[in-house]
């Protein structure tokens, strides 16, 4: 589906410190349309040797999902959601995604250092941070029509990278 999209929009909570287990395991998965393997055939499933030996005869690294336009939202309630933001905008940005615009990318706590019971409710109240994230999808859309019309330029896309992995 992410190789299908025009823009993909994140939205996740802070694990201790860390992406929750379901984003880890989407990045986990997300190898193969990063340059991965398009053809399991080639390595018979996941035979080891046969993959390393298809790597060292010149893998090309294919960016599967380069250009792909991307939004984040992080939301936490003690600690760790601007690094958890930064971190996925990162292994995007890594990916060749590229981010839709500042007010694309959303760290916030709901219910700093309340009851975990009471999440729902202070999300709720949190009008602010509701239209935030609304703010969040309208620019990734913005961008997304704005590319697909010609009209958003990406800076250094000719460039070719010193170094493939």
């Amino acid at each position: 589906m992410w190789v299908e999209a025009h823009g993909i929009m994140i939205v996740t909570p802070v694990n201790w410190y860390q992406v929750s287990s379901p984003i880890k395991l989407m990045m986990d998965r997300l190898v193969c349309a990063d340059g991965g393997n398009p053809d399991p055939t080639a390595t018979q499933g996941k035979d080891a040797k046969l993959a390393k030996a298809l790597e060292l005869e010149g893998w090309n690294y294919p960016r599967h999902l380069a250009g792909r336009l991307f939004s984040v939202i992080v939301h936490g309630d003690v600690e760790g959601a601007e690094n958890v933001r930064r971190s996925l905008s990162d292994w995007l940005c890594y990916m060749h995604l590229e981010p839709a615009g500042p007010l694309a990318e959303l760290d916030r706590y709901i219910g700093y250092w309340k009851p975990y019971a009471l999440s729902h409710e202070e999300l709720d109240a949190d009008e602010a941070v509701q239209e935030e994230v609304r703010n969040a999808a309208r620019t990734l859309v913005e961008a997304v029509s704005a590319k697909r019309a010609g009209k958003l330029v990406s800076a250094g896309r000719q460039l070719s990278a010193p170094r493939q992995k």
